[in-house]
C-alpha cells in the first residue's frame, strides 16, 4: 500500500466521523483533531477504524505520533513494513 492509498483511506474514515468537514483539504502539518474540530472520542473511533481497516495496531502510547496527516501517513507506512 502506498501513500496515496493510505491517504484515501484516512480521508474516507475521517469523513465518516466528521461528515461536515473536508478531510482531503488537510495540509500535511495541520493538527487533524483541531483542524476538523474532532473531539477525543471521535478521534479514538477514527484510530480504531484505522486499526481495523488496515490491519495494524496503534497502541495508546503512539497516539501522539498520529496528530498530523504527514505524521499519520508516515506512521502507517512504517507499521506496514
Amino acid at each position: 500500500m502506498n501513500e496515496v492509498e493510505i491517504k484515501k483511506i484516512i480521508f474516507q474514515l475521517l469523513k465518516q466521523i466528521a461528515p461536515d468537514t473536508e478531510p482531503s483539504e488537510l495540509k500535511p502539518d495541520e493538527n487533524i483533531r483541531e483542524t476538523l474540530n474532532i473531539d477525543s472520542f471521535d478521534s479514538l473511533q477514527f484510530l480504531v477504524s484505522l486499526d481495523e481497516k488496515l490491519g495494524i495496531s496503534i497502541p495508546e502510547q503512539d497516539y501522539g505520533k498520529t496528530t498530523t496527516l504527514k505524521n499519520l501517513v508516515n506512521y502507517i507506512l512504517e507499521k506496514m513494513k
